[in-house]
């Protein structure tokens, strides 16, 4: 199984949860998805993955944020998807993918489920 870590190297949280996926013996891909930024396919794909409110993959406290004047909780799956292609700074951080599924590290240990 192929994991994968959307990975900003500047974030303590992302380099926790690397850290500890590479104690666990995985030596995941790294995406920093700051360089490379993701498309509105692997946005869409990433929400479905990791599933529940499609907010929970948005960053708020980001000035990109504010600027868009609405609250994460009241956004669409398409206004998410917008956001975060229009800005990928706001892509919540780090996102784990394994296989077909995909958590978010906050907390790190939040990601261990998908190494079963």
């Amino acid at each position: 199984m192929t994991v994968t870590i959307w990975h900003n190297p500047r974030c303590g949280k992302s380099r926790q949860t690397l850290a500890l996926l590479q104690e666990k013996g995985v030596t995941p891909a790294i995406r920093e998805y700051l360089k490379q930024p993701p498309g509105k396919a692997e946005v869409e794909a990433l929400l479905d993955m990791v599933g529940g409110e499609p907010g929970a993959l948005i960053r708020d406290g980001e000035a990109e944020f504010k600027a868009l004047g609405k609250k994460k909780a009241e956004m669409s799956k398409a206004e998410v998807v917008k956001a975060i292609v229009a800005h990928p700074i706001l892509l919540q951080r780090p996102i784990v993918v394994a296989g077909k599924k995909a958590a978010i590290g906050r907390p790190p240990e939040a990601v261990l489920p998908l190494l079963k």
